[in-house]
C-alpha cells in the first residue's frame, strides 16, 4: 500500500483544469460577495435624503452588515473547521443572497438594519472559507498569486455595484440595487454541484475514496479509485496533524506576536476599506465633485484594489507576502492623505486608484498572509478570527467617518486622519515580518 502525501502532489504537479474551476467558482462567489458590501456605499447618499439621517446616524446604519460580518467571520470560519468549507461556503452565500435581495424590500431604517445584519453574517463567512479552500488547491509556488486572482472577484463585486449605481439609481432610485441580488441565487446549484469539498478535511474524516476521486482530478495520471491499482493507496495532507480547531492554537507554536500583528493590521485595513466604501462618494460630492465622478471614484477604488491584489499576490510569491504588504501599506498611507488636497478629477481616480490597490488589494494580502501562518487543522479558524477581528474595524471605519464629517473638519484634515490606519498597519507588519524571519531563520537552522 502507498501512501500519497496529497500537499506534495499539489505543490509538484501543474495547476490544471480543475484548480482553475476552483479559482473560477470561488471568484463568482467574491464577486457577489464585493458586491453586497460596496452597494452599501452607492445608495447611501439616496439613503441619507429619502430617510433624512444626518451623517452619525448613516455611518450607524453602514455598521449593522458590519456587526454580521463580524459574527459571521467568527462563527462560519470555526464551523467549517468541523463541517466542511464547501458546506460552510453554501450556507454563508445563500444567507447573504436571499437577505440582500430582502433588503430592497426595506421600508425604514430599522427593516434596512435587520435585513442587512443577515446579509453580514453570510458575507463574514464566506470570505475566509474561500480563502482557505483556494489555499489548499494551489501549489505553494503559486499560492499567493492565485489566492489573490480569486480574490479580485471582490473587487468586481465592487465595480459592478459602482456601474450599476452610476445607470441605475438616478432612474429608479436605490431598491433595485438590492433586487439585482435575485441573479446569483442562480449560481447556487452549481456551487453545491461542482464546488470540491477541501481534500485536507475529507482525508482527516476518513473519507479516503471522495477524496481519492478529486484527487485523481489533480494528478490524472494517478487515477486513485479508478481501478484496482490505486484501490489501496492511502491518501495523506501532511498539513493534516495538529490540535482540534481552537482559538488558543492561534497563539502557540511562537505564534502569538505574528497573530496579534495580523489581526492589527487586519483592523486598520478593514477600517479603511469601509470607510472609503461607504463614505468617499459623499464626501467627493460635499467637495464640490459631481455625482456621477462620486460614484466613479469607487469604481476606481475597487478596479485599483483588483490591480494590487493580483500584482502584491505575484510580487508576494516571488518575495515574500511581508515585505509587499508593509510597501503596500506605506503607499496607503501616502495616497489617502494626497486625495485630501482636493486635486484635479484626474489626479484624484489616480490617487483613489492607488488607495484601492493598497487598503482593499492589500486586504486580500493579508488573508493570503493568515492562511500561510496556519496549518489545516486551525486555518479556518485562523482566518475566521483574523477577519473577524477586522471587522470591528469595519464596523468603526464608517461609523467614525459620520462623526469626523459631522465635524465639518477641512478635507484635507478629514484623510490625514483617515490616513493614520494605514500607518498604523505598515508597523504592525513590518513587526510581523521581523518575526516571520526570525522563525523561519530558526526554523533551517533546526533542519540543517
Amino acid at each position: 500500500m502507498r501512501t500519497i502525501d496529497v500537499n506534495e502532489a499539489i505543490d509538484n504537479n501543474p495547476f490544471g483544469r480543475f484548480q482553475w474551476l476552483v479559482v473560477a467558482l470561488c471568484a463568482l462567489l467574491l464577486i457577489v460577495d464585493g458586491y453586497d458590501v460596496f452597494v452599501a456605499g452607492t445608495v447611501l447618499p439616496t439613503l441619507i435624503a429619502e430617510w433624512g439621517l444626518s451623517k452619525p446616524q448613516a455611518g450607524a446604519l453602514q455598521a449593522w452588515a458590519l456587526f454580521g460580518m463580524m459574527f459571521g467571520a467568527l462563527f462560519f470560519g470555526s464551523l467549517a473547521d468541523r463541517i466542511g468549507r464547501k458546506k460552510g461556503i453554501a450556507i454563508s452565500f445563500l444567507l447573504f443572497t436571499v437577505s440582500t435581495l430582502l433588503t430592497g424590500f426595506a421600508n425604514s431604517p430599522e427593516q434596512f438594519k435587520i435585513f442587512r445584519f443577515f446579509a453580514g453574517l453570510g458575507c463574514g463567512g464566506l470570505m475566509p472559507n474561500a480563502v482557505a479552500l483556494m489555499n489548499e488547491y494551489a501549489p505553494k509556488r503559486l499560492r499567493g498569486t492565485m489566492v489573490a486572482i480569486m480574490f479580485s472577484g471582490y473587487s468586481v463585486g465592487g465595480m459592478v455595484a459602482a456601474g450599476l449605481g452610476i445607470a441605475i439609481i438616478p432612474q429608479f432610485g436605490w431598491k433595485p440595487m438590492f433586487f439585482v441580488a435575485a441573479l446569483p441565487l442562480l449560481l447556487f446549484p452549481v456551487i453545491l454541484w461542482k464546488l470540491p469539498e477541501s481534500l485536507g478535511f475529507l482525508i482527516r474524516q476518513g473519507e479516503q475514496e471522495k477524496a481519492k476521486r478529486i484527487y485523481a482530478k489533480i494528478a490524472p495520471a494517478a487515477a486513485l479509485g479508478a481501478n484496482d491499482r490505486g484501490a489501496n493507496d492511502r491518501l495523506v495532507f501532511s498539513e493534516a496533524k495538529g490540535a482540534s480547531a481552537s482559538i488558543a492554537e492561534l497563539f502557540r507554536h511562537q505564534r502569538a506576536l505574528r497573530t496579534l500583528m495580523l489581526w492589527t493590521a487586519f483592523f486598520c485595513c478593514l477600517l479603511l476599506v469601509y470607510l472609503l466604501s461607504s463614505w468617499l462618494p459623499k464626501v467627493l460630492q460635499e467637495a464640490g465633485y459631481a455625482e456621477k465622478a462620486s460614484l466613479l471614484s469607487l469604481f476606481s477604488l475597487n478596479f485599483g484594489g483588483m490591480a494590487g491584489a493580483i500584482v502584491g499576490g505575484r510580487l508576494g510569491d516571488r518575495f515574500g507576502l511581508p515585505k509587499v504588504v508593509v510597501g503596500f501599506f506605506v503607499a496607503a498611507t501616502a495616497s489617502i492623505a494626497l486625495i485630501g488636497l482636493n486635486p484635479s478629477a484626474g489626479i484624484l481616480f489616480l490617487m483613489v486608484f492607488v488607495a484601492g490597490a493598497t487598503t482593499i488589494g492589500t486586504q486580500i494580502l493579508l488573508y493570503a498572509s493568515v492562511a500561510q501562518l496556519y496549518n489545516l487543522s486551525v486555518r479556518s479558524t485562523g482566518l475566521g478570527w483574523a477577519s473577524g477581528v477586522g471587522r470591528i474595524g469595519a464596523i468603526v471605519g464608517p461609523t467614525l467617518g459620520g462623526v469626523l464629517l459631522a465635524k465639518e473638519f477641512p478635507l484635507q484634515q478629514s484623510f490625514l486622519i483617515f490616513s493614520i490606519p494605514a500607518a498604523v498597519a505598515a508597523l504592525a507588519m513590518l513587526v510581523f515580518a521581523i518575526s516571520n524571519a526570525r522563525r523561519s531563520d530558526v526554523a533551517r537552522l533546526a533542519t540543517a
